[in-house]
């Protein structure tokens, strides 16, 4: 109703009273080398994915760069608040099951951040995983985006015990649990090739999780 930066201050305001729930739970979140980070640049963050707290973390504590996710279609759905967001605040839903619509939507999302120097996610196991055990990455999702984005930096970001937090499912929720967000060293799409450069990435994600 009020336009984009009404709706995004509201989405800012949601995700860190969200993340201040958990405290209930005797539990925190917080980010590291955000100073990583280069400015004024188009950004794809390339994440692990271990639940729904990665999109609520990544809402509050990248909201300067205005990040925008690629997700799953199945996300758009029965989520309060959460799939509101993801279908009006400028992300895309991923058919898994049809790549022909997948094409189009990753390409609108790469040509996005290019023209308007923003950030999106992109989760390249293409699930959540339950025990924080890293999936192989999919490059196809990562590769369009940097094809549409020639001058974005891929940010590698590695997120360790979100999972804890819905071991049991929704309910109860896991106790005194330490969500950490985790920058690595960004590499500028147009400097390498990409199977180097998403080689690098998986290997800096991946290093980072804790078992």
């Amino acid at each position: 109703m009020f336009g984009y930066q009404a709706h995004k201050k509201s989405v800012d305001l949601l995700c860190f009273c969200l993340l201040k729930l958990l405290y209930l739970t005797f539990s925190t979140a917080k980010v590291e080398n955000l100073n990583l980070i280069p400015e004024g640049q188009p950004l794809i963050f390339v994440s692990n994915h271990q639940s729904i707290y990665d999109i609520v973390g990544f809402n509050w504590f990248f909201r300067k760069y205005h990040p925008k996710f690629v997700s799953k279609i199945e996300l758009g759905k029965s989520i309060p608040s959460i799939s509101f967001n993801l279908k009006y605040g400028g992300s895309v839903l991923i058919d898994r099951k049809n790549p022909k619509q997948a094409l189009p939507v990753l390409k609108q999302m790469g040509e996005y951040i290019e023209s308007n120097v923003r950030s999106t996610v992109i989760f390249p196991e293409g699930t959540r995983t339950k025990d924080g055990t890293p999936k192989s990455f999919a490059p196809s999702g990562v590769k369009i985006l940097c094809k549409y984005a020639p001058s974005a930096h891929v940010v590698p970001v590695t997120i360790n015990n979100s999972w804890k937090v819905f071991k049991y499912g929704t309910f109860p929720l896991g106790l005194c649990n330490r969500l950490m967000f985790t920058v690595h060293e960004p590499m500028k799409v147009s400097e390498c090739d990409f199977n180097t450069l998403f080689e690098k990435t998986e290997q800096a994600v991946v290093s980072g999780i804790v078992h």
